[in-house]
């Protein structure tokens, strides 16, 4: 097994992300809604910083033409690929592994324990039959990733240019190169892209995820090319978004969950009130259930049922092995919202 920073175990092949400012001990094992990473205690919450250039995808009509309805329900979620591994950034020497696991504390549920528990997120969750705007705005990303088709999840959002999508940081870069073939299918249930396939013509993350992969900033965004005449938003309409809005607030999160028991073709949801992670991230947590593939999937406040509309204020991002029926997702603050601005104005 390739060893990463600190001697920290790559994860399924997927290396440790580099840490903000100080280099620790490897404090667990996460399954996310769309990866697997091993994660290294977080500083907190970094200055702003400008969002890179972002990435010139596949033109707009190969991406199309490539997501055939068979390929879009063949793909799978993206952390039931198989990476190949890449060596660790130059800047982080190598060192013995560890040989210890730190002692992980408790946890209301959750036993004391020296190593991460076995197993992953277990399988529930709702379909959402409450109609609204959000199953149009809401929709599933498809993507190649390192030779592998691979889905996510994504939301449609009011922008400037009215094409712009937000989902994870791993949902367009991982391991650090860019997805291609990329599109976005709003509405998508059962096999149907009901509003069309739209490809991007950029994609984009925030400058910490770019950099690193910092699991704190998975925060990615994509801008995608006129479909037939139209743009994006004139078509399914866009979510309203909300930066620097605290924690400990009321959320829906939504997502396509594609791992079993869920198989990509329904809209699914969790609602409850959030909490600030107490372990090893400055994310959001949420009592949630849902499988690979859910990634990039919006949370919501201030949202209504009646109407399915409200301010996206996260991610579907990932979760701890060791803390089933719980998903985290990155706090929206100057980065996120500085991403966005450059999404949009693109």
């Amino acid at each position: 097994m390739r060893r990463t920073a600190r001697g920290i175990p790559a994860v399924h092949g997927i290396p440790a992300p580099r840490p903000a400012g100080r280099s620790r001990a490897a404090l667990g094992t996460l399954t996310a809604a769309g990866t697997l990473l091993a994660l290294l205690l977080p500083t907190g919450q970094a200055g702003a910083a400008t969002p890179q250039p972002g990435h010139r995808t596949t033109t707009p009509q190969t991406a199309i033409a490539f997501w055939t309805a068979d390929r879009m329900r063949a793909a799978a979620p993206l952390d039931l690929a198989t990476p190949t591994e890449r060596s660790a950034p130059a800047a982080v020497p190598r060192s013995a592994p560890l040989t210890v696991s730190p002692t992980l504390p408790r946890l209301p549920g959750l036993p004391r324990t020296t190593r991460p528990l076995p197993g992953a997120l277990p399988q529930a969750g709702g379909p959402w039959t409450g109609g609204g705007a959000v199953v149009k705005t809401t929709g599933r990303v498809f993507f190649t990733y390192q030779g592998r088709n691979a889905s996510c999840s994504g939301d449609t959002v009011t922008s400037g240019n009215k094409s712009t999508v937000i989902t994870a940081g791993h949902c367009v870069k991982l391991q650090g190169a860019w997805h291609t073939n990329w599109v976005f299918a709003p509405g998508y249930h059962d096999g149907e892209a009901p509003y069309g396939k739209w490809a991007a013509s950029k994609t984009l993350a925030t400058p910490q995820w770019t950099a690193s992969e910092d699991i704190n900033y998975d925060v990615g965004a994509a801008v995608v090319a006129p479909l037939d005449g139209k743009k994006l938003t004139d078509v399914v309409g866009g979510q309203g978004l909300s930066f620097n809005s605290g924690y400990s607030k009321a959320m829906y999160a939504f997502g396509f969950p594609a791992a079993a028991p869920y198989d990509g073709s329904k809209l699914i949801y969790c609602s409850g009130t959030a909490f600030k992670d107490p372990l090893f991230s400055q994310d959001h947590g949420l009592s949630c259930n849902m499988t690979g593939g859910s990634s990039g999937g919006p949370w919501f406040t201030s949202f209504d049922e009646k109407t399915g509309t409200g301010l996206q204020s996260s991610v579907n991002s990932f979760g701890y092995q060791f803390w089933p029926n719980t998903m985290f997702g990155p706090y929206f603050g100057d980065d996120a919202k500085n991403l966005y601005n450059t999404a949009q104005s693109s």
